[in-house]
């Protein structure tokens, strides 16, 4: 034990006396260690980002789609169908269920004239299952039944349209046909892309089916239901069973999961990313480490006179030896550690994972993952790098500090 700490004193001796040397060898090592570091960091933010965009197409992980239709094309009895899933769902105890009528079109009146809009009827509790964000105002709330003027959310050309009335000056629209009226706009939906340019409204379910009495043709519902991945196989069947039982002649229930997570290869596509940024994070470590060997080696040719009147003073080749090798990985660690540290003050910057990752709400902590693999590329890097000098020191001799 002695010895080992005699040799790292000695690592760190030479370390300070060639200060310059070691600096100019260690910054690529801090560079690439940091680059690794940084590689997998944002791989791991690429993951949650990837995650909350599919969440906003099919749900949080996992989500239960369950649909009703007719084999022969007539219209389902909603209403009836809404009476037997809540009565099955009440076994279950969901804790986030939506209901959610899509294909329908309403009446808009808009400065230009009445106009038709795409529309949907959804409970409020479909925000959280799909993280929808809103470019302005908020989302729909049970409260908002209550109302004189019901509350909507439109998508972003629709306020356009509408001129962009601020929210604050509580603008509304004027809804045409069944279930017409007046609606106030709480909130506005931002685009999905560019070129997106759809005009729809969103609607509360309950709010607008109190006003009519049928949905229009060609509608049709569906129900989701957020529950935990590790129960999403063991309830998705017993619920088709419960829901199948009793139903009418000619109609089916499809129960499935709509959440990226039960979609096939999603996972490989993260791994691919991962394992291809990795390998040129790897190979430019490599590149730094084959420098660092080089510039060691030379280093050694020019201490060859130190080394033998080391020996002379009765220096044991295993002090030589993990001497020269604890002074590389002693400057590879620290050079590492800096080179994180870096990569950690920068990725926790706010703005800059927000320019990276547009829209992401959860964003997680920097990843102990990512800081660990640079620091033990650090110490292999390390290793390697002074293993080899160091068994070019162990063939110094006394008789060589004379000739040098």
């Amino acid at each position: 034990m002695t010895g080992f700490l005699g040799a790292l004193a000695d690592a760190w001796a030479e370390i300070r006396v060639h200060k310059l040397r070691v600096l100019l060898s260690l910054i690529g090592i801090a560079v690439s260690v940091g680059a690794l570091t940084a590689v997998v960091a944002i791989s791991e933010y690429q993951r949650q980002y990837q995650a909350e965009q599919s969440d906003r197409w099919g749900g949080r992980a996992a989500t239960i789609v369950v649909g009703v239709s007719s084999e022969e094309g007539e219209p389902v009895d909603i209403g009836d169908f809404d009476e037997r899933f809540e009565r099955v769902s009440e076994r279950f105890a969901f804790s986030h269920t939506a209901r959610i009528v899509q294909g329908m079109t309403v009446g808009v009146r808009l400065p230009e004239g009445i106009t038709d809009v795409n529309a949907r009827l959804m409970d409020p509790v479909y925000s959280q299952i799909h993280r929808e964000q809103l470019l302005e105002g908020r989302w729909l709330r049970d409260s908002d039944i209550e109302a004189l003027a019901p509350a909507v959310v439109i998508s972003e050309p629709l306020w356009d349209r509408l001129r962009r009335v601020p929210l604050t000056q509580h603008p509304i629209v004027t809804l045409t046909g069944a279930g017409g009226g007046t609606y106030q706009v709480v909130g506005v939906v931002p685009r999905q892309g560019f070129g997106d340019e759809e005009l729809r409204i969103d609607l509360l379910y309950d709010g607008y089916r109190d006003r009519v009495d049928a949905l229009p043709e060609g509608a049709w519902s569906q129900y989701e239901i957020w529950v935990g991945p590790e129960q999403a196989d063991e309830i998705g069947p017993v619920l088709a069973m419960d829901l199948r039982a009793g139903l009418p002649e000619g109609q089916t229930v499809s129960v499935s999961r709509s959440d990226w997570a039960a979609q096939p290869g999603t996972m490989e596509v993260q791994a691919t990313f991962e394992m291809v940024t990795g390998g040129i994070a790897a190979l430019i470590l490599a590149l730094g480490a084959l420098s660092l060997i080089n510039i060691q080696l030379v280093a050694m040719r020019q201490r060859v006179r130190e080394i033998g009147v080391r020996r002379a003073f009765g220096a044991s080749s295993g002090r030589v030896f993990f001497s020269v090798f604890l002074e590389s990985l002693v400057a590879t660690t620290v050079a590492g550690a800096i080179g994180i540290a870096i990569v950690v003050a920068v990725l926790r910057s706010d703005w800059l994972l927000t320019s990276m990752f547009v829209g992401m709400q959860d964003v997680p902590p920097f990843p102990m993952r990512a800081a660990l693999i640079g620091l033990v590329a650090s110490v292999i890097v390390g290793a390697v790098s002074g293993f080899i000098p160091a068994l070019v020191a162990l063939r110094v001799k006394v008789i060589d500090a004379i000739r040098f």
